[in-house]
């Protein structure tokens, strides 16, 4: 059966059950580099001959174990790159998941594993994250630990010095006093406790979507006009010579797509045979609606389906090839994340979309009231903390090209304090943070400040960067039909970060300063003038300054807050390019 029971999308008795990768995990030694093993549970797959391949080629049968629709695959490291790895049979072909040969994974809890803590948030029972001094060889001193305290290294994010171990604990008193031991080890610089269920790390808000045509929500950002001046411009009928655009790899920290959606349904097998085509890579979902599909559609649903329309596919004509690779690493929280945006990011990505975030126990929102949603307890807070600091610090040193771009969060709250929520609260350039905004009920251009109005539930901010359109068509099963409204900021960071990765094809040397530069001087206004003065509850964003206004001190942008212009982002992009020659 097809994925989600809609009547419509039920195969006929003589069609075949789709070929569909619905879960991909590392499985066997999760130490082990040079030999690396990955289980995938494959659905409509038997066991006759099939063909698996890794970009492209056949991997050998003897690498291969099926039984009862699971598949283990073993992959040689000195033999293979990273790449989509996707399933062959009776002329059908599966979705393409990206299998990273990097290395960094992390275990989950199952049910049995977890408990509920003093603030009634479920919690890891025996499974923490061990961040190693740098002056440590991080394996060697994991090892050491684990035999000291009878425990087990499970899993790792080498670039991190961070080891996962599975202590000897059966309860939530025994782990914490283990972990106050461990914290006070010298090679030790913070222990990250991980306090997640398997559906509780995407952000999500329950407030009820505008009645507002999309049309006008993505003309708040000049979607369109976008795509359209980068498909004019950029063809070899533009006005604009010797612009070679170059590929960009783009990785969304979610858990699935679902491939039956029309949106979605013609990036099964071998994508990259078009070398100018958009690609998605990404576990199976079982259905249409959920925050990965739609976070997802964002940069690559088809268009005219009904659906979503993706900002990235709109560009397959003239663009250079986008590869949209969807990963979590495991049901791990935090910690997994972070796991997965890693590999990632070793694997070539330069645009990582974080629609995701947490907030402290006890964070209040603007109106004064305590956040019950997407908490977590100070102690967690603190390891995840430490965790994200090594990942933007190995960033800054090993991947200064690289950005990430976060929702701001919808609590009605502050985005800038690690008092209140991570991981936006961080201060660096590679971090982009977006706020989300809806069509406002004044007759206005789209240029006037009226034209649109903060989404009550979006976090707030100077930390904010930009904000964007927060509501979206999610996709549906049924061809031609409109999906229901999605909100919330998790849906503007991908309108950002699939721009951003449209700057980055044509000027792939912009640093993530110069990318936040022109978004900033290309940006709309939304709100009132506050005169620079942090205003409780109305800074929407960091206030536009003269000098993102060509040093005009008299300019009516001054003072106000910014919004999102991805036509005019792309302009000043190819401007800056004839700048520099």
């Amino acid at each position: 059966m097809l994925s989600g029971s809609v009547a419509v999308a039920e195969p006929s008795v003589n069609d075949e059950p789709p070929l569909r990768v619905e879960q991909l995990q590392r499985c066997g030694n999760l130490l082990q580099m040079d030999t690396q093993e990955f289980c995938l549970y494959v659905s409509g797959l038997d066991s006759n001959d099939f063909q698996v391949k890794l970009n492209g080629t056949p991997l050998p049968a003897e690498d291969l174990t099926y039984h009862d629709d699971r598949v283990r695959v073993r992959i040689n490291k000195a033999d293979a790159e990273s790449g989509p790895l996707w399933f062959e049979q009776n002329n059908q072909s599966s979705n393409p998941v990206w299998i990273s040969l990097k290395g960094s994974h992390v275990v989950a809890a199952t049910d049995r594993e977890v408990a509920k803590n003093m603030d009634d948030i479920t919690t890891y029972v025996d499974l923490v994250s061990l961040i190693i001094e740098e002056s440590h060889d991080g394996a060697q001193e994991a090892q050491r630990l684990a035999a000291k305290y009878d425990a087990e290294v499970v899993g790792m994010i080498p670039p991190l010095n961070t080891y996962q171990l599975r202590l000897p604990a059966k309860n939530l008193n025994e782990r914490d006093a283990l972990v106050l031991r461990l914290g006070n080890e010298v090679s030790v610089d913070a222990v990250v406790i991980e306090e997640s269920g398997a559906e509780e790390s995407i952000e999500r808000e329950t407030t009820t979507p505008p009645d507002a045509e999309d049309d006008q929500e993505w003309a708040a950002n000049r979607f369109l006009d976008a795509v359209n001046y980068y498909q004019r411009r950029l063809s070899s009928q533009g006005h604009v010579e010797d612009i070679e655009t170059q590929p960009i790899r783009i990785g969304v920290i979610e858990r699935e797509v679902d491939f039956d959606a029309p949106d979605f349904a013609d990036y099964l097998g071998e994508c990259r045979a078009d070398a100018h085509r958009t690609c998605v890579y990404a576990r199976d979902a079982a259905k249409p609606d959920g925050h990965g599909t739609t976070v997802t559609g964002v940069f690559a649903a088809a268009w005219n389906e009904g659906g979503n329309s993706g900002f990235l596919r709109g560009l397959d004509d003239v663009g250079p090839g986008f590869d949209v690779i969807v990963d979590r690493n495991s049901d791990a929280g935090i910690t997994a994340n972070i796991a997965a945006s890693v590999n990632l990011v070793e694997d070539g990505v330069r645009v990582l979309n974080w629609s995701w975030g947490i907030h402290r126990v006890g964070a209040i929102d603007i109106n004064g009231e305590e956040i019950d949603s997407l908490v977590r307890s100070g102690i967690a807070m603190s390891g995840y903390e430490e965790l994200l600091e090594e990942f933007f610090l190995w960033l800054r040193e090993e991947h200064p090209d690289v950005v990430v771009v976060n929702s701001a969060g919808n609590a009605s709250s502050f985005s800038g304090s690690d008092e209140y929520r991570l991981p936006s609260s961080f201060v660096t350039d590679q971090l982009f943070v977006v706020g989300g905004h809806e069509r406002s009920d004044e007759d206005v251009q789209v240029d006037d400040p009226r034209y649109v109005v903060k989404r009550n539930a979006s976090n707030i901010d100077m930390r904010v960067d930009i904000t964007a359109a927060a509501c979206v068509r999610g996709s549906s099963l049924v061809e031609g039909e409109q999906g229901e409204a999605h909100c919330g900021t998790s849906y503007a960071t991908p309108l950002v970060a699939s721009l951003l990765a449209a700057m980055m094809s044509i000027e792939p040397e912009l640093t993530p300063a110069q990318l936040r530069m022109l978004l900033r001087r290309s940006a709309m206004t939304i709100g009132e003038e506050y005169d620079f003065e942090p205003t409780d509850a109305d800074d929407l964003t960091a206030p536009i300054l003269p000098s993102e206004r060509a040093n005009e001190l008299n300019h009516p942008d001054i003072g106000l807050s910014a919004r999102l212009d991805m036509y005019k982002a792309l302009d000043l992009t190819v401007q800056s390019l004839d700048r520099d020659r």
